[in-house]
């Protein structure tokens, strides 16, 4: 994948805005902006559509903008012109894909059989719009058209939603959803941008998916390691296991016998996607620290712990198996 195709993966979602007025375009840049969305594609459905990319790339240069439903060579050029550094179109029109690539800028085209995806690898392509998704089988048609085509990757629009995202993301060959169900038409007429904001956050939060899955507690010697085990067991009745470097009191509470990472301990949050959530908090300034990395078979990444511990315990990210 392309560099803007690795961001936009990180990011999960691509909000498709259909813009009847430019001016609402900062407004509604700012309000994705503020929810950790940097992306956001721009529908050639209105006259407004150039307008409002050339505000958004001017005032939001790493934006990452797209022109969406771009049909004709001639809104290719308008849409590069107003600033978008990205392309979509509904269906798989390979002249419009020729264009792009001459162009140097990135196309993702509308496929949705195996006649597209083959046509779309011929053209060279990686990623394409799996378009409309939920008409077309959703997540259960990605999978089967990826057994024959597993170099092919997907951004699936069309009836998803809030309940439905996670089961798209959590297949690895989709690499974001898209959708104008972020910010309809309603909400940004009426100028409820703050909506907008609040909602997003809404979606970054169910995409990442974090979740408290352990607690290590570090103690001074083996004898408190005991008796810590002990009132978890006799109040709650977490039974006790022992292993050589621990107890644990339930499969969420560990003690251990000897000190480990943080002053107290440790917490472990596990997630939809470390990629994502390294992305997103990140940008909000929390530091990682690349030494504890570690991988799985195939080289992904699996954990990784943050460099500042919070009140005493320390904590790290674990990618959950979905």
């Amino acid at each position: 994948m392309s560099g803007l195709l690795e961001e936009i993966f990180k990011i999960g979602i691509v909000p498709v805005i259909v813009l009847d007025d430019a001016a609402h375009a900062i407004a509604l840049a700012k309000s994705f902006e503020a929810a950790g969305i940097n992306c956001v594609e721009i529908t050639f459905r209105t006259k407004a559509a150039k307008g409002s990319i050339k505000a958004i790339s001017k005032e939001f240069p790493r934006m990452l903008v797209g022109a969406g439903t771009v049909l004709t060579t001639q809104q290719v050029d308008e849409a590069i012109h107003a600033g978008a550094k990205f392309i979509v179109s509904p269906g798989l029109n390979p002249k419009i894909v020729k264009y792009c690539i001459e162009k140097n800028v990135t196309i993702i085209p509308g496929c949705s059989t195996a006649s597209d995806i083959e046509t779309a690898l011929e053209l060279g392509l990686d990623t394409v719009k799996f378009f409309p998704a939920e008409n077309i089988g959703g997540i259960n048609t990605i999978k089967s058209l990826s057994a024959p085509y597993p170099s092919i990757n997907f951004i699936p629009t069309g009836g998803v939603n809030l309940k439905n995202i996670s089961s798209y993301l959590n297949f690895k060959k989709v690499i974001a959803c898209g959708g104008s169900w972020i910010a309809n038409k309603e909400l940004i007429n009426k100028e409820e941008f703050a909506s907008i904001t609040k909602f997003s956050k809404e979606v970054i939060s169910v995409i990442l998916g974090f979740e408290l899955i352990h607690i290590c507690i570090n103690s001074k010697n083996e004898s408190q390691v005991n008796e810590t085990a002990d009132l978890f067991e006799n109040i709650f009745g977490f039974v006790k296991k022992e292993t050589s470097s621990s107890v644990f009191a339930s499969e969420r509470i560990e003690i251990m016998k000897q000190p480990c990472y943080g002053k107290n301990g440790h917490l472990a949050i596990a997630t939809n996607s470390i990629e994502r959530a390294i992305y997103q908090l990140t940008r909000i300034g929390v530091n990682f620290d690349y030494t504890t990395t570690k991988y799985d078979a195939n080289n992904n990444l699996k954990f990784i712990y943050l460099k500042k511990e919070i009140n005493g315990f320390a904590v790290h990210l674990l990618q959950k198996n979905n």
